[in-house]
């Protein structure tokens, strides 16, 4: 092979990466190999049809000013099909339908028996998920669709997505579900590509369930072929009446992803899965506790409670570090020998002394104001913004729910505590020189 054909391919592969991604190009660009230069026609090697469809689509006109650029002169971008699946491929797009067949005999799908709504834990933080996430599974594809769901990492959003898989089995015992991770999803969809023979199973396989849970719609970011497929099949599945619930670790605005599937992420309903409270992350401990037929001092339930806060995985994982070092070395199952066994893992809490109380009295002040003024109905321009900023340091830097501190605003409700959040982060995230008054404040109220 010309080696200068190979020093020019190079060029085109490295401005490709530049501007379309390298998740495109490992996956279009890098399976193709340069042949040769002959007059105006620069010829690749595919290795299928795909292939070749795809870059005349996508990138032959952006191929071809980069050739221009390097020889000086118009060159036409020609290839060489390894693999024609022409045939093949016309078969793909009409994926038949197999109500009588069991789903185990069609799918794998991928549930973990383990996570039912009986074992779920409801509090005030995911009250709303949960309820969502059962009136799903009572009338799939119509009331909810898409559901999405989100909240940071180990909250429940994994469990509830296998809860509604698992009910919707015992419900609709032919239903088509499946339960997949984003990352396993890409990984899927790249293989098909690669090994077109495996492209009718994948359309298959995702074209044609009833239900579609995918896990950690966040990694979708970057991988923009990934997105495109995900498009499509979310497309047929919702003009098809079937259910989808998605979860992520973020709202969907917060997603870097295309324009056109966060609105349609929008179309349905969307919950948030807040960090449990106290009272919940006391009931999470004693269920897990009786699950593992532990006997655990209530001191001790209360101490991890108050010391894991924000990860209901961590919260159980010490839970079970603690009972299994008991079992095995015959410690006496004391508090002290408790704090003893998590001396490594419990870091001391700067803000365990930041009482709402102390918020409030700051905010008030710093704002010419009385902490009464704060908890007042008046929804005045004056006040408004300072008890906005309250409600969202209270929600940053004590473990009280949002239902907790609407309370101790006048009783106001889980919604407006959340509304009030989201505006001042997004204010201190657009505004430099707000979200350090902000950091002023919080540094004040630690003093």
């Amino acid at each position: 092979m010309d080696v200068s054909v190979a020093d020019v391919w190079k060029k085109v592969v490295d401005n490709l990466s530049l501007s379309i991604g390298q998740e495109s190009v490992n996956l279009w660009i890098k399976p193709v190999t340069p042949i040769s230069l002959n007059e105006d026609t620069f010829t690749i090697s595919v290795p299928n049809n795909f292939f070749s469809q795809w870059i005349e689509k996508n990138q032959q006109f952006n191929i071809e000013q980069i050739l221009k650029k390097e020889y000086s002169k118009d060159i036409k971008l020609g290839y060489k099909i390894e693999k024609d699946i022409s045939e093949q491929m016309s078969k793909v797009p009409s994926i038949p339908t197999h109500p009588d067949i069991p789903v185990s005999s069609m799918i794998k799908d991928q549930l973990n028996s383990k996570y039912t709504f009986d074992r779920f834990i409801v509090g005030n933080s995911n009250r709303f998920a949960s309820g969502c996430a059962e009136a799903v599974t009572k009338n799939p594809g119509k009331q909810f669709n898409p559901l999405f769901i989100y909240g940071g990492v180990g909250l429940g959003k994994t469990h509830l997505m296998h809860a509604i898989g698992n009910e919707l089995k015992k419900n609709f015992p032919n239903f088509r579900i499946l339960y997949v991770t984003c990352e396993k999803f890409a990984s899927d969809f790249i293989e098909a590509i690669r090994f077109p023979e495996k492209m009718t199973e994948f359309k298959s396989k995702y074209r044609n369930l009833d239900c579609l849970l995918i896990d950690d719609i966040q990694f979708l970011v970057g991988k923009d072929s990934s997105q495109e497929e995900f498009f499509n099949i979310f497309n047929t599945l919702k003009d098809s009446g079937k259910q989808i619930v998605i979860a992520s670790d973020r709202p969907q605005d917060k997603l870097e992803v295309e324009e056109r599937l966060i609105s349609r992420f929008k179309w349905g309903n969307t919950v948030d899965i807040q960090a449990p409270d106290t009272e919940t992350r006391i009931a999470i401990l004693k269920k897990k506790a009786a699950e593992e037929g532990f006997t655990v001092p209530d001191d001790v339930i209360m101490f991890i409670a108050s010391q894991i806060k924000s990860n209901i995985r961590e919260l159980e994982g010490t839970l079970l570090r603690v009972t299994s070092f008991i079992k095995f070395t015959n410690t006496p199952f004391t508090l002290d020998s408790v704090k003893t066994i998590l001396k490594d893992v419990i870091v001391p809490d700067e803000n365990a002394k930041i009482t709402i109380d102390k918020i409030q009295q700051v905010v008030a002040e710093q704002y010419s104001l009385t902490v009464k003024d704060l908890k007042v109905k008046k929804r005045t321009a004056q006040l408004a913004m300072p008890r906005q900023i309250a409600m969202y340091l209270a929600r940053s830097l004590t473990d009280m729910s949002t239902t907790e501190i609407g309370d101790t605003f006048g009783g106001r409700d889980h919604t407006t505590v959340m509304h009030a959040y989201n505006k001042i982060n997004k204010k201190m995230e657009d505004d430099a020189f707000f979200s350090a008054q902000i950091n002023k404040i919080i540094k004040m109220i630690k003093e």
